[in-house]
């Protein structure tokens, strides 16, 4: 089992994991790039997130947005809970509908009551995932998405269909009113279309705010710039083109939105520590 970090890098990501996880008091808050799944058997947690606080109950299964900052204030002491986070990048790629992407882009954390049997099947699924995703195999990773999708759409039918995304949208905004709003566009924006040529220009363009003053918002939110922000999907896109196929480097570097080579090896080193040949070879001498 494991709990929060204080030491962590701001925004640092923590990709595709499940874990048993035990609360504990948070000195700061956290926030990193990834939908966030808590379920609960037992006792309650509870969150500041985004300014209010938010409390998940024993057989409750909790999904948020985790770029949103959040912080464990209050919590029963002695239970320990699953936690799986899920890339927005591939969040978004599952397409799926609005009525659940967007309350939770706007800050909301959608909670959904479990029966006695669907809360037996969620702990041997999220159990199966911790040891799955420990598995170095791509395959057994692949086989993790498909069932965490699958997961999620089982949330769907359980959220209202009418007046619930209305209401929602009327509601003033969880952080900082418009600014936040304005940040989260920008990091669907990202998301979405992080292997196209994107320019600070354009990205405050299409949101309507002046470049200099999108790149400021930005940082002061997420801690993080916006230009380290799309580098990031990059690479992770790169990552996994190089671990999962056998694609040229060149064509790599292209296919993950980078427009020079010289520009996607000084990346990828500055991110992993290694060249792309380098994390192709360690990856294939782990399979």
């Amino acid at each position: 089992m494991v709990s929060f970090d204080p030491n962590r890098p701001d925004f640092a990501p923590y990709g595709f994991s499940c874990v048993r996880w035990t609360p504990s008091p948070m000195k700061r808050p956290d926030h990193h790039d990834e939908i966030e799944v808590n379920v609960l058997t037992e006792g309650w947690v509870t969150y500041l997130l985004g300014g209010r606080k938010v409390r998940i109950e024993g057989g409750q299964l909790g999904v948020f947005w985790a770029a949103i900052p959040h912080q464990i204030v209050e919590f029963t002491p002695g239970i320990s809970y699953f936690v799986a986070t899920i890339p927005l990048a591939w969040f978004l790629q599952c397409q799926l509908p609005d009525r659940f992407v967007q309350p939770l882009l706007q800050g909301e954390v959608i909670r959904q009551k479990l029966a006695p049997d669907r809360m037996r099947h969620d702990q041997e699924l999220f159990a199966q995932w911790e040891q799955d995703l420990a598995n170095p195999e791509d395959e057994t990773h692949r086989v993790v998405m498909l069932e965490m999708e699958a997961r999620l759409r089982r949330i769907i039918p359980t959220l209202p269909t009418t007046g619930g995304a209305r209401a929602r949208r009327g509601r003033a905004p969880s952080l900082q009113g418009r600014a936040l709003n304005k940040v989260e566009q920008m990091a669907c924006l990202i998301a979405r279309r992080y292997t196209e040529k994107l320019t600070v220009e354009e990205i405050g363009r299409d949101v309507g705010l002046h470049p200099n003053y999108a790149m400021g918002l930005f940082k002061k939110t997420f801690g993080t710039t916006l230009i380290d922000y799309l580098t990031h999907h990059r690479v992770s896109h790169a990552q996994r083109l190089l671990a999962t196929t056998d694609e040229k480097i060149v064509e790599i570097a292209f296919a993950s939105g980078f427009h020079s080579i010289s520009r996607f090896n000084e990346a990828f080193r500055k991110e992993c520590g290694c060249t792309p040949r380098a994390y192709r070879l360690q990856h294939a001498a782990r399979a």
